[in-house]
C-alpha cells in the first residue's frame, strides 16, 4: 500500500458510520447501513485493502492475531448480534411476522438505530488502532529452540492450572486464577494440536485429557461462553494443518452450539443453581432438555435478548445525557483504583458495586434486583463521552491490544509464544470487552504476569537472547 492513501484508507472505514448517521431519518434504513457497514470493516481489513496484513505468515497460521481473532470475536459480538433484536423490535418472532398489522415502538426503533450506529463508529475506531499499531516486523529480542516448543506447551499447561488454583486460594488474588486458568486452557489446547501432527502419543494423550477436563469444567459452568470458546480454539489452533476437516466439521459444531446450548444453560441453572441437583445430574437433564425440546422460545428469546447487549445500550442511551451527565474521566479514575489488589487494600471498594452504581442510575436494573447488568465496554465509552468517548476509548482499545501483541512477540521469539499463548491466554478479556474497571485492571496486572512470566522463562535459559 503507498504511503500517500494510508490516511484515505482509514477514512474510509468510517464512511458505513457516516452514510448511517445521514440515514439517521429512516431507523431501517439507518439500522441496516451500519449493521452491514460492519461487514464491509470486516472485509476491508482482513483482505489487506486498508493495510497489508503481516507477511511473516500465512492468514491461516495468524488467526490469534488481534486483527483476526479480537476483530471478529468482540467487533463481530458488539456489531453484528444485534440484528434479532432488531427484527424483533419489528415485530418478528422466530423470524416470522406475528401478525399483518403490528404496532412497532418508534421511540425503540429509532434507539436501536442510534445503538447500532455507535457500534460502527466503535468497530471502525478500534480496527484503526489495531492497524496503525500492526508492525511485526521488528526483529526479536529472544526465541525458543524449535524441538522444545510442543514439550514446554505442554508443561506451562500442566504447571499454570495448579498455580491459578493457590491465587485461587489467597484472598486478594482471585484475579490472578481466571489470568492463570486461562493460559492452562490455551496451552494445553495448542500443545493438544501440536502434538497430534507430531504423532506424539504420550503428549497427544496428556493433552486430550486436559482438554476434556477443561471441556468438563466449561460444559457444568451454567455459562455458554466458556463452551463456545472451548471449540472455537481448538478448531483455531488445528485449522493450519486440517484445513478441510476443520470446516466441515467445526463449522456445523458451532451452529448446533447456538441452536442448543440457550436450552441446555437455563435447565442447568434451573436444577443446579438453586441447589436441586448436582453438576453431573444438572448437565444429564440439561442435555435431555436441549435434546428433546422442541420449543423454540428459548432459544429465539436468547437470539433476541442475550446473543447481543443493545437492549441494555438503548436503556443507557435513553438516560444519558438527558437525565444523567457523561462520566468523564470518572470510570477512568475507577479503573485506578480497581487496580490496586484487595491483599494491600482490604477496604477498597467493591469493584462490582462500582460499575451497578451507574447501571441502577440508569434504571437498567432495580437496585434490589439479583440480576447483574454489567455494561459492555462500548457502553462505558459512551457514557464516558458520547460518540467522542466511544471515537477515542475504541481507537486506545484497539491500540492497545495490538501493542501487547507485538511487544510479546517480541519478547517471547514470535508469533507461537508471543500472541498464541501469552497473549491470548493472559489478555483473553480483549475478546469479549467488558466494563472499564475489569478490563482495564485485568489488562494491567496480566501485563505483569506477562513479564514475570519472561523473567522466568529467561533465568531458566528455555528463551534464549538472540
Amino acid at each position: 500500500m503507498k504511503s500517500g492513501n494510508a490516511l484515505e484508507r482509514y477514512v474510509v472505514l468510517f464512511i458505513p458510520w457516516a452514510l448511517s448517521l445521514l440515514f439517521s431519518g429512516d431507523p431501517v434504513l439507518s439500522y441496516f447501513t451500519a449493521w452491514l457497514g460492519s461487514f464491509v470493516i470486516f472485509y476491508l481489513t482482513l483482505s489487506g485493502w486498508v493495510k497489508p496484513l503481516p507477511n511473516d505468515r500465512e492468514f491461516s497460521e495468524q488467526l490469534m492475531r488481534p486483527v483476526i481473532i479480537v476483530q471478529i470475536i468482540f467487533a463481530g459480538y458488539m456489531c453484528c448480534t444485534s440484528i434479532f433484536y432488531f427484527l424483533s423490535v419489528l415485530g418478528f418472532e422466530n423470524f416470522q411476522r406475528l401478525n399483518t398489522i403490528v404496532f412497532i415502538d418508534s421511540e425503540k426503533l429509532n434507539l436501536t438505530a442510534q445503538c447500532q450506529r455507535y457500534y460502527c463508529l466503535a468497530h471502525a475506531s478500534f480496527v484503526s488502532g489495531v492497524l496503525i499499531f500492526m508492525n511485526y516486523s521488528e526483529k526479536k529480542d529472544y526465541y525458543i529452540e524449535t524441538d522444545k516448543l510442543a514439550n514446554f506447551l505442554l508443561t506451562t499447561a500442566l504447571l499454570s492450572f495448579p498455580v491459578s488454583i493457590i491465587f485461587l486460594k489467597v484472598p486478594g488474588l482471585t484475579q490472578f486464577y481466571f489470568q492463570f486458568s486461562s493460559l492452562s486452557f490455551i496451552a494445553g489446547t495448542l500443545a493438544l494440536a501440536f502434538a497430534i501432527p507430531l504423532r506424539k502419543i504420550g503428549n497427544t494423550l496428556i493433552c486430550l485429557a486436559l482438554y476434556l477436563f477443561n471441556f468438563y469444567q466449561a460444559f457444568t459452568s451454567g455459562f455458554k461462553e466458556p463452551i463456545i470458546i472451548s471449540i472455537l480454539v481448538l478448531g483455531i489452533f488445528l485449522y493450519p494443518n486440517y484445513k478441510k476437516l476443520v470446516t466441515v466439521t467445526f463449522g456445523p459444531i458451532m451452529i448446533l452450539l447456538f441452536i442448543f446450548l440457550p436450552s441446555y444453560v437455563n435447565s442447568f441453572r434451573q436444577n443446579n443453581w438453586t441447589g436441586d441437583e448436582n453438576v453431573d445430574n444438572a448437565s444429564q437433564i440439561a442435555l435431555d432438555a436441549a435434546l428433546n425440546d422442541n420449543k423454540d422460545e428459548s432459544n429465539w428469546g436468547f437470539l433476541v435478548y442475550r446473543l447481543s447487549e443493545i437492549d441494555m445500550f438503548t436503556d443507557f442511551v435513553t438516560s444519558t445525557p438527558s437525565q444523567i451527565p457523561y462520566y468523564g474521566m470518572q470510570l477512568a479514575a475507577q479503573s485506578g483504583i480497581a487496580i490496586i489488589p484487595r491483599i494491600f487494600w482490604p477496604s477498597k471498594p467493591n469493584t462490582e458495586d462500582l460499575i451497578m452504581q451507574r447501571v441502577y442510575d440508569a434504571g437498567v436494573v432495580k437496585k434490589n434486583s439479583s440480576v447483574s447488568a454489567k455494561p459492555a465496554f462500548v457502553v462505558d465509552a459512551y457514557l464516558s463521552g458520547g460518540p467522542l468517548g466511544i471515537f477515542i476509548c475504541l481507537f486506545l482499545y484497539g491500540a492497545v491490544a495490538q501493542l501487547i501483541s507485538v511487544y510479546a512477540e517480541k519478547i517471547f521469539g514470535g508469533y507461537i509464544l508471543g500472541t498464541t499463548l501469552i497473549f491470548s491466554g493472559l489478555f483473553q478479556i480483549m475478546w469479549r470487552g467488558l466494563s472499564f474497571e475489569f478490563l482495564i485492571n485485568t489488562v494491567f496486572w496480566s501485563f505483569i504476569s506477562m513479564l514475570v512470566i519472561h523473567r522466568i522463562l529467561v533465568s531458566t535459559h528455555i528463551l534464549k537472547k538472540v
